[in-house]
């Protein structure tokens, strides 16, 4: 059974298997990037310490999506093979490659940092959205306030509209403090974060009894 509307502690890799096939109506998801991230408080990212061997979720991710749907995948881009052989290998197909442009510099190396990045990952072939999505947004900062790579809500609203409809089910099969699962509640969608820090697990949980707080005044 679908673990709907919940946040399940566990690793990915062994979570997915025992869900069921073709019941996710779109994945969004932001996996470490492996790139033995620290942030300036020292901060670091469970599973990003280079090895890729949690990549092979995206076969059960692909199984457990329902037929011609979508994929949105962060990654890190200086180690695109990895994360490409892993999604075509799952059986994936690229669609799209979506940037999100920053109004400052990350970090400063041979160039400024100025940017994230995803790819549209197709199961079938997924109908065109009513309102296609335009692949370079603006970057909204979350101030990773609860994770050292949070992705801010605002950012990941546009792709749970564009990509699903109310009531589909969105899947997060690596949701650090659940803003994947937020963003899916507020627009009125069902999900599914699995997450392996206990920590982000019952942060991700008390920002969801937020929202349906705030869903239930909304609707009183």
């Amino acid at each position: 059974m679908l673990p709907t509307n919940q946040i399940v502690q566990g690793d990915c890799v062994e979570v997915l298997k025992s869900l069921p096939d073709s019941t996710v109506d779109l994945v969004v998801t932001d996996p470490p990037y492996l790139v033995n991230y620290r942030d300036r408080s020292g901060r670091s990212v469970q599973n990003d310490g280079g090895s890729p061997e949690f990549l092979g979720a995206f076969s059960d991710l692909y199984r457990v999506l329902k037929p011609n749907s979508v994929c949105v995948c962060f990654y890190g881009w200086s180690r695109v093979d990895e994360f490409f052989s892993a999604w075509r290998q799952a059986g994936f197909r690229p669609v799209g490659h979506i940037v999100w442009q920053k109004g400052y510099a990350s970090r400063v190396g041979l160039l400024e940092y100025r940017h994230e990045q995803a790819y549209l990952l197709a199961k079938g072939s997924p109908a065109r959205p009513a309102k296609p999505f335009a692949d370079v947004q603006p970057w909204e900062y979350s101030g990773n306030r609860a994770h050292p790579t949070e992705k801010a809500v605002g950012i990941l609203s546009p792709l749970v509209r564009a990509f699903s409809k109310p009531g589909d089910i969105v899947l997060d099969a690596f949701a650090g403090s659940g803003s994947t699962a937020v963003a899916a509640a507020l627009a009125g969608r069902r999900y599914v974060g699995i997450e392996l820090d206990g920590a982000y697990c019952d942060l991700a949980r008390k920002r969801l009894a937020g929202v349906a707080r705030y869903t239930d005044r909304k609707a009183a």
